[in-house]
């Protein structure tokens, strides 16, 4: 078992705090991803756990044991580092097997475990390879490899991809995916790429400067973020956000009035608690939400900046002159379509999401897929 429980975790430098009042259960075998820009607090976060780092606030414990002064050697944690740090000088094998030597273990006892890691991971054939006659996706498995062979409780994984070109990241990571279901055990996983994080969590922990913004299943906090800023970091690209203002307020409903050309009033289905007429809120939708303008009774109008054809879908960049605000129109195949000519986007009511003037969500009323 592998419970791993932070209560008020805090980590400052001096004056300067990075993670501030952190609370989270992460269940024995999950798998969680820490998300967040660079400079959120998630590597810290991270060795924090790993014993890298003291706790300079809170507790952390793993199946109910303080872990707060317990060495990081002892506390049956793995981690593989961005860096592969593989010692050039050795074999695959001798790599994989380095850390049970140091700790004493013979060779009948290690021999097996490095082969059965080594089958697992696809490496069986490399095993008397120098780390410099290897690929950096192999390079990366013996890594791991390593990490497994010691089989610990925890599996700590630090922006293990970052450094694979972007075909080896898709591979590495249905590996590891794969990795997960077959062992079963709890692993921590910290990247800033969102699709990392959305393909591979069961659940998925949104930082923002040292904070937890969110936490909740990938498709939650696609379809339910919880404020703005969780909004606007899960999706690619991110979603359109425009100021309205409150016309109408209702439990379960907010009218509001668009910036297109009539000043058309609608209804957005969300929870109106502490939402006050006149007031100005953000609308936001995701730009794979909006549909051609034949599809919705509600449009808006923009001149296109930019239109991306990347083969599969076209991205059109616009602008809405009344507020000179962007929006980012997402629709898959080719859309034939000018740059600086008028574009009219239909906006599905439905899809809408409404953030308040502190950049909370007003709680959607319909059901995304039934999540």
């Amino acid at each position: 078992m592998a419970r791993v429980v932070l209560k008020d975790v805090g980590k400052s430098f001096g004056e300067i705090h990075i993670s501030k009042n952190i609370n989270m259960e992460i269940e024995d075998g999950e798998f969680v991803v820490f998300v967040g820009p660079s400079g959120c607090g998630k590597s810290t976060l991270l060795r924090m756990i790993a014993g890298l780092e003291d706790i300079t606030t809170g507790e952390l414990t793993i199946d109910g044991v303080r872990m707060n002064e317990v060495p990081p050697a002892e506390r049956d944690i793995g981690m593989v580092f961005q860096s592969y740090a593989l010692y050039p000088h050795l074999s695959v094998e001798e790599n994989m097997s380095f850390g049970l030597k140091l700790a004493g273990q013979k060779k009948q006892v290690f021999e097996p475990k490095v082969s059965q890691v080594a089958e697992i991971l696809q490496l069986k054939h490399l095993l008397k390879r120098k780390p410099k006659e290897l690929s950096g996706g192999q390079r990366q498995r013996v890594a791991i490899g390593r990490t497994l062979v010691a089989e610990p409780r925890v599996f700590l994984l630090d922006e293990p991809l970052s450094n694979l070109d972007a075909g080896l990241r898709v591979q590495m990571r249905i590996e590891i995916s794969r990795l997960h279901k077959r062992l079963k055990r709890t692993m921590i996983y910290v990247t800033h790429d969102q699709v990392e994080a959305m393909t591979l969590a069961d659940k998925i922990v949104v930082l923002d400067a040292g904070y937890i913004a969110q936490i909740g299943k990938p498709l939650e906090l696609y379809h339910y973020p919880q404020n703005r800023f969780v909004a606007g970091f899960i999706g690619s690209p991110k979603m359109n956000f425009f100021p309205v203002k409150v016309t109408a307020v209702e439990s379960k409903q907010i009218e509001v009035e668009l910036p297109n050309a009539n000043a058309q009033k609608v209804w957005i289905p969300v929870d109106g608690d502490g939402v006050t007429i006149g007031s100005m809120v953000s609308l936001g939708i995701r730009p794979e939400h909006l549909v051609p303008a034949y599809e919705a009774d509600v449009t808006l109008d923009g001149n296109v900046l930019v239109v991306e054809q990347l083969g599969n879908e076209t991205q059109i960049h616009l602008e809405i002159p009344s507020i000179k605000q962007q929006l980012v129109y997402r629709q898959n195949d080719v859309v034939l379509v000018e740059e600086g000519v008028t574009f009219s986007v239909g906006l599905p009511l439905h899809r809408c999401h409404i953030f308040k003037e502190d950049g909370t969500a007003c709680r959607r009323q319909h059901k995304e897929l039934g999540v």
